[in-house]
């Protein structure tokens, strides 16, 4: 499998963008791929506080931590890139690394849309 860093927004509409990263971490897993999306395990309930700037941090720096062994950066882009996305790039572009900017299909986003609304 291919290591990938996976970039997609968290802060704002956090409910949305968890649900939205969890459709993207699918999409990533079904093309071969063996994705860290640290927003989403990072920022689990009694781990890291995202709202405390020390902490968001932390995890920035600890997913960041595993771009040695990875391949590529993949951005998923439906909902925006964000600052901390932004800076997922940069981090990419600094070591040299492929960054690939992805969109869901039509169907993926409607499950993750109907994921949402239940």
């Amino acid at each position: 499998m291919r290591l990938v860093i996976l970039e997609s927004p968290y802060a704002g509409d956090i409910e949305a963008n968890v649900e939205y990263a969890r459709a993207c971490v699918r999409d990533s897993l079904s093309r071969g791929e063996a994705p860290i999306a640290s927003h989403l395990l990072y920022t689990q309930p009694g781990i890291l506080r995202d709202e405390v700037p020390e902490e968001r941090q932390w995890g920035i720096d600890a997913g960041l931590a595993w771009s040695d062994k990875a391949e590529a950066t993949v951005v998923y882009i439906d909902r925006g890139i964000s600052r901390g996305m932004e800076y997922g790039i940069a981090n990419a572009e600094r070591a040299g690394r492929p960054v690939e900017r992805r969109t869901l299909s039509r169907s993926q986003r409607m499950t993750y849309e109907n994921s949402e609304n239940s």
